[in-house]
């Protein structure tokens, strides 16, 4: 099939490494990113704000102009994706229908969750024409239908097969990417990430933080000896994670999560989860032989500890969550092939 694409293209992002995934299938993909179309309406840092919190309602009219243009000048595709769709109002998703294809939508977010308050509410209006609607947290499911959404379809985060594929030999990971226990992530405001791995430093387990932000936690001081540098992504963040004994997964309790990307990468990429223990945790994986689970600091803090002076039970965990990860089909390319089928089925 042909699929047009709109989604973030750098390599880096989650929405291109979904698009070369649907590639991967055997589709031919063309990804346009309609955030380039108005870069120019972001030229501030106040006006970036304005426009997040006012759900890109300022821009509606200009995107409607290039959607128009646009469409006259494609051929015409089979499917049409969008992935994010945050700029994308609802007079934006009746042009592209006006192409006479089916519309999805992917966002990996938490559009009526209500945490980034006004930012979604373009999206929102739009959702009932859409064809398909991908969410990945069960109340979005009803959430979406009360806005009209005609298909909903619940799957879960996803890793991608090619991108995250793990080192094939282990000593190629460079030594700066190894550790004992890490955390990969961003320093949060209200999140008590940082009073949370202090705690674990205070016990003396030995962690290490990569990500953004952390200096300005009020804890900077104290955390600062275990930060291990900015964001990684790429093979970097591959190394980062197969090159740790033990991964802490945190979920961002503003997005409603149960589970995050992390819950699925980690495992794939070959560490030990140690995430916060939950509904869809527990689902996803036995507990104590496919992953670890916590309910507080102190909880996590024995399972670490004990894991690693235990190289051969923290082993078996990291193998045998390697094996159910794979099985569960959470994979980019999964998660895609599943949708089209749903698509085109309904």
């Amino acid at each position: 099939m042909n699929i047009l694409y709109f989604g973030e293209d750098k390599v880096s992002s989650t929405a291109y490494h979904r698009a070369t995934a649907i590639q991967r299938l055997g589709h031919s993909v063309e990804i346009i990113n309609p955030y380039k179309q108005v870069e120019a309406s972001f030229n501030s840092a106040i006006m970036g704000k304005i426009h997040y919190r006012t759900g890109y309602f300022l821009l509606q009219r200009q995107l409607r102009k290039w959607l128009k243009k646009m469409v006259t000048e494609i051929k015409t595709p089979d499917v049409i994706w969008v992935n994010g769709g945050e700029l994308f109002g609802l007079e934006c998703i009746r042009i592209l229908k006006s192409v006479g294809k089916p519309v999805v939508l992917y966002n990996n977010d938490d559009p009526t969750g209500g945490r980034d308050g006004n930012r979604f509410a373009s999206l929102l209006k739009a959702i009932r024409y859409y064809d398909l609607c991908l969410v990945l947290r069960v109340p979005n499911i009803e959430e979406y239908k009360k806005l009209g959404a005609k298909n909903v379809l619940r799957v879960n985060m996803s890793y991608d097969e090619v991108i995250q594929k793990p080192f094939d030999d282990i000593n190629e990971i460079p030594e700066k990417f190894r550790s004992d226990i890490a955390f990969i992530g961003t320093w949060m405001r209200n999140e008590s990430r940082d009073v949370f791995l202090l705690h674990l430093i205070q016990k003396g387990l030995p962690v290490s933080i990569w990500g953004d932000h952390w200096q300005k936690s009020a804890l900077w001081e104290k955390i600062k000896p275990h930060y291990r540098g900015k964001a990684i992504s790429g093979r970097d963040y591959v190394a980062g994670i197969q090159g740790a004994k033990i991964c802490i997964g945190m979920l961002s309790k503003g997005n409603r999560d149960l589970h995050t990307r992390r819950s699925v990468e980690v495992p794939f990429i070959g560490s030990v989860l140690c995430g916060e223990r939950t509904a869809e945790h527990t689902d996803m994986f036995k507990e104590g032989e496919e992953a670890v689970f916590w309910d507080n600091a102190d909880e996590c803090a024995e399972w670490c500890s004990q894991l690693l002076a235990d190289d051969v039970k923290r082993e078996h965990i990291r193998k045998a969550g390697m094996e159910k990860v794979r099985a569960l089909e959470v994979g980019n390319e999964d998660i895609a092939r599943k949708a089209l089928k749903t698509l085109f089925e309904s």
